[in-house]
Order: structure tokens, then C-alpha cells, then sequence
């Protein structure tokens, strides 16, 4: 079947058009900087990518360390606490002693028992010993936190302060009250005969002084448990984000990895599944 003139040119000019195109092309991208620009970004080789992304790892690292350090402070804390339940404790003993000691005045002023009496009188200069004896052996790791007489070492100072490594660049002291300094030489077994009104001032003005001591103790005490639970508290939180920060979940944004960390207990808000 013979091609019609007006197919004919349809064709002709259909292959002008593949012509003109393919020598467009190749006139643009083969000699051409725009060429060579879409060749480069087709056939180099790509850049190797890290297995780690160093920003990150380096603030983990930085993450671990402050949790690390944060971690020691509460253990120091925690020291301190013990130190100051020990020297609590103690002075709770010289309290009883005392009230020991005002209750046999009660009962020689109530008839019950005989000021004169030797074993009374004995029993009473036992009490004192006692306190004395408490005074001088109670310690922590080799500090004397009542005896005055063995203060100003590398650990204590004369002032009967302890330095405390709490946070990061400082701490603070855990004052402790010396209560060798009262002179327990005046209570005497044998001034219950002749002076019971004088003993009894005694032994009330001083126990006095003691339970104000062990209210400060026990006041402190709590203070530093609290604070030892705080400081572990927040080095635990930052072992969380130090794990958070992984390279695999660096794209979390630092709202998100609150979040998570606030809401650890319950699981995490942001879905990462995907």
C-alpha cells in the first residue's frame, strides 16, 4: 500500500524532532559543566557514612561522666548521713544517761532511796562514766565527732567541721558540737547528800544542752537523707539520657527524650517503631 504524502511528512518530521532532541542532549550534557555536574552526581562513588555519629557519642560521653560524678557525690552525701546517725545515736545515749541520773534525784527526793547510800551514789558516778565514755570512743572511720580533743585533723577541722564533695565544684560541712567541753566532773555521787539541789540543776541544765544536740542531729539527718535520694536521683536520669542519645536515636529531639526520661515508669511517648 503506497504511503500517502501527508504520512510521509508526519514521519519525516517526527524523526526531525528525535533528531534535533538527541543532538540537544547531547550538546548540553556531554561537553557541558551541567553535564558533567549530573554525571558526578550519578556515577562517583558516595561518601562512607560513620557507623557513629561523633556529636553524639561525645555527649553520651559526656552524659556518663556527669552521672558518674554525680553518682560519687551521693555516695559522699550518704557518708555524711551515717557519720551524723552515728553521732546521733551517741548523743541519744548521753540523753538517757542524764535522764537516768534525774530520775534516781527524783527518787531520793521522794523518799525511795538514800542519798547516802553507796550502791546509789556508785550508780550515779556509773552514769557519768558512761557519758565520758561515749564522749571519747564515739567515731566514724577514725573521725571523733564529740571529743573536741581530737579535732583539727586532715579530716576535721577545729571547728568540728567535715567537708562534704557534693555537687560538682563544691560541697559544704556537717558541723558536729563537742560536748567534752561540759564539765561532767560536777556531777559527783557523793554531792547527792550534801547538795542534791545543785546536782539536779546540773544534771537538767545539761541535759538541757544534749537534747538540743540531738534535735540539731536528728534534723540533719533527714536533710542529708534527702539529699542523698535527690543526687542518685539525678545521676540515674542522666545514665537514661546518656542512653537515649544514642547514634540509632539521634534523631530525637530533645523534647521528646524529656519526655521519655519523665515518663520512663509508665513507658515512652514518642513511637520509635517505625
Amino acid at each position: 500500500m503506497p504511503m500517502s504524502s501527508d504520512y510521509g511528512r508526519f514521519i519525516y518530521d517526527y524523526s526531525m524532532q528525535l533528531l534535533s532532541q538527541d543532538m540537544l542532549t547531547n550538546a548540553v550534557f556531554f561537553n557541558s559543566r551541567l553535564g558533567a555536574n549530573l554525571r558526578s552526581l550519578v556515577l562517583k562513588s558516595q561518601p562512607v557514612q560513620p557507623l557513629t555519629n561523633p556529636t553524639e557519642e561525645a555527649l553520651s560521653g559526656s552524659l556518663r561522666s556527669d552521672a558518674a560524678a554525680v553518682m560519687q557525690n551521693a555516695r559522699n552525701v550518704g557518708e555524711a548521713t551515717d557519720m551524723v546517725g552515728v553521732a546521733k545515736t551517741a548523743v541519744a545515749q548521753i540523753s538517757d544517761a542524764l535522764a537516768d541520773m534525774e530520775d534516781i534525784i527524783d527518787k531520793i527526793n521522794a523518799g525511795e532511796l538514800s542519798a547516802s547510800s553507796s550502791v546509789v551514789q556508785s550508780d550515779y558516778d556509773a552514769l557519768v562514766t558512761k557519758i565520758e565514755g561515749v564522749i571519747e570512743s564515739t567515731d566514724f572511720n577514725g573521725i571523733y565527732m564529740l571529743d573536741s580533743s581530737k579535732w583539727n585533723t586532715d579530716q576535721i577541722d577545729s571547728n568540728g567541721n567535715v567537708y562534704i564533695q557534693a555537687y560538682k565544684d563544691g560541697g559544704f560541712d556537717v558541723t558536729f558540737h563537742s560536748l567534752d567541753t561540759i564539765n561532767w566532773s560536777q556531777l559527783q555521787g557523793s554531792d547527792l547528800e550534801t547538795d542534791l539541789a545543785g546536782q539536779l540543776a546540773l544534771v537538767e541544765s545539761y541535759a538541757s544542752d544534749v537534747n538540743a544536740v540531738l534535735d540539731v542531729y536528728e534534723g540533719k539527718q533527714s536533710s542529708l537523707e534527702y539529699q542523698k535520694v535527690q543526687l542518685e536521683s539525678q545521676a540515674s536520669l542522666l545514665e537514661q539520657a546518656a542512653a537515649a542519645r544514642k547514634p540509632n536515636s539521634s534523631s530525637i529531639s530533645v523534647e521528646q527524650l524529656l519526655l521519655n526520661l519523665l515518663l520512663s515508669d509508665t513507658g515512652k511517648i514518642v513511637d520509635e517503631s517505625s
